[in-house]
């Protein structure tokens, strides 16, 4: 199985890229949506989160509180890389599983889209990594229209987040989305190219 990671900082345009691949066929595995369903109760993922945050973190119908933890993990660096220590291990073991699964049903080739690709080392276990980077204005409005919340907190996500060469370091191909839609994709299309799709 081939295995193409898919990492940048929130708001480049991971998505739009792994939805040109599901249309090539490439399955994707979307490691934020995959996270959010292993937090539906009762969730091991869940209970480990309300263990290192404590009972604040939880919504009084048993749910994760997103916009508080959201608060918490954006605010405060340590606290952001507790949550990817308590997180990510169960994230990845889901991940693998999904990954053999498919290989079982014939695919030859899978994305995983994970914004935490690298600080899970998930990235050691792609033949390819693609790295996606966009200005940071241009995230930060992004984040916003996305998730409906303000440019305030929009910016806070924003920077919490790692420099570009966090990323670009480990990357076997580097998209820059700087330039509108339709650059944007004429990139995507170049780099299907390149990995021989």
């Amino acid at each position: 199985m081939r295995i193409i990671g898919v990492t940048g900082p929130t708001g480049s345009g991971k998505t739009v890229l792994t939805e040109y691949f599901s249309g090539l066929g490439i399955p994707t595995i979307d490691a934020d949506a995959l996270y959010h369903s292993m937090l539906v109760p009762p969730s091991r993922c869940l209970d480990a989160i309300r263990d290192a945050f404590g009972e604040q973190v939880i919504a009084a119908d048993g749910s994760l509180d997103r916009t508080v933890l959201s608060e918490i993990v954006f605010s405060d660096a340590e606290k952001l890389k507790l949550l990817n220590k308590t997180v990510l291990k169960m994230v990845i073991e889901r991940t693998r599983e999904i990954i053999a699964e498919l290989e079982v049903q014939g695919n030859t080739c899978v994305m995983v889209d994970a914004p935490t690709l690298i600080e899970a080392e998930f990235d050691k276990e792609c033949d390819a990594v693609v790295v996606v980077i966009a200005p940071k204005e241009d995230r930060i409005l992004r984040i916003s229209e996305r998730d409906g919340i303000d440019e305030c907190h929009a910016r806070d996500r924003v920077m919490a987040q790692k420099p570009d060469e966090f990323y670009t370091d480990v990357a076997d191909y580097v998209i820059i989305n700087d330039k509108g839609e339709q650059e944007y994709s004429s990139e995507i299309r170049r780099l299907a190219s390149k990995l021989g799709f």
